[in-house]
């Protein structure tokens, strides 16, 4: 019987290490990050709130800059259907807080230095993070998962998919 609850915990230790972090209808992994002001954000504690999680390489770069800057344009319609947005880099707090101004992005920038909420999401790479978003709904369940964004209107696509679900 041991080596039966062995086997299990392995295969099922293996499937979460290698799956390549959570999918679609999954908890959404809770975090606790410093945003751009050096204020600690915790996913969880917006529960009963919709949030989109995005994960983008690096600030001030061309993709991310119109990535971000079309979550910006769209940010009224996020605003008025109550939905948190949080940007996510291993950039410091500081280069975030340059990015944010620069570009008058109204949302907030989190830094994760350690990697760690990027490799929970399955979003990790070596030197920046992977471009990806997680929609989450009220109840923290991860909604849609984007491998593939289109920087330009990425904006007005999570919108979309928002009301799309409702």
């Amino acid at each position: 019987m041991r080596r039966v609850n062995l086997i299990m915990y392995l295969m099922l230790f293996a499937t979460t290490v290698w799956a390549g972090g959570p999918k679609v209808g999954d908890r959404a992994p809770d975090f606790t990050l410093p945003d751009q002001d050096g204020t600690y954000q915790t996913l969880s504690d917006y529960h009963g709130r919709p949030v989109v999680v995005y994960f983008y390489p690096k600030d001030d770069t061309p993709g991310c800059t119109k990535e971000a800057c079309s979550i910006r344009d769209e940010y009224e319609g996020f605003r008025q259907a109550g939905i948190v947005v949080f940007g996510i880099s291993y950039d410091s707090p500081e280069d975030h807080r340059a990015f944010r101004a620069k570009y008058r992005l109204p949302f907030s920038l989190l830094s994760d230095k350690d990697k760690s909420v990027s490799k929970a999401y399955g979003a990790d790479g070596v030197f920046f993070p992977e471009r990806k978003t997680f929609l989450i709904d009220e109840n923290g369940i991860i909604v849609k998962i984007y491998d593939q964004v289109r920087v330009v209107s990425h904006g007005a696509d999570l919108l979309r998919d928002f009301e799309a679900k409702d």
